[in-house]
């Protein structure tokens, strides 16, 4: 009996592991918004954490908790999970981008039909000063965020306003990352 106690404990864990996640309304996730424009007749949209981390990790990453609510005429209601500060970068910059995934492989592929907006999600495990970012290729490469001060966790700076003190801003839940095309 006792050899057999470590090993149902084992499987209790894995199968936990295993459990498919709860599909939320949008706005009981931490990023939520609002996705516009014309995406043609019967989009496969998903949405994917893209962006660049330090230590230089490239991240195209749409395999993460979201949902998406809506008819498309009058635009969609999405929600999307962010990964734990910390959990696969030290620190780096982000953007969620709504795409159609034509190919149907849950992955953003350059030339699929893509919409973003101009606000950054900048995370760190601890509040620092980081330095200038440039972004690369895969991302439209050539875009330069400029040097910023930021606190513990993510972070959301809008390129739309100038930099100050409330711009980047800490968040837990951030409502208004609206995308369009």
């Amino acid at each position: 009996m006792r050899s057999v106690l470590p090993a149902l404990l084992l499987l209790s864990v894995a199968l936990v592991a295993c459990r498919p996640e709860t599909v939320r309304a949008p706005d009981a996730y931490p990023l939520s918004g609002t996705v516009s424009g014309r995406w043609g007749d019967s989009p496969r949209l998903r949405f994917a954490l893209v962006g660049t981390g330090v230590p230089g990790a490239v991240r195209n990453d749409s395999a993460i908790g979201q949902n998406l609510e809506g008819n498309g005429l009058s635009g969609w209601q999405f929600g999307f999970d962010l990964p734990a500060p910390g959990v696969f970068n030290v620190a780096g910059v982000y953007q969620v981008v709504a795409f159609d995934d034509a190919n149907n492989n849950a992955r953003y592929d350059l030339g699929e039909t893509v919409a973003r907006n101009r606000k950054w999600l900048v995370v760190s495990p601890v509040a620092a000063r980081l330095p200038e970012v440039t972004l690369p290729e895969l991302l439209g490469g050539g875009e330069v965020l400029p040097a910023m001060t930021v606190r513990s966790g993510w972070n959301v700076y809008d390129q739309s306003q100038p930099l100050s003190g409330t711009n980047p801003a800490p968040f837990t839940t951030l409502t208004s990352y609206d995308l369009s095309r």
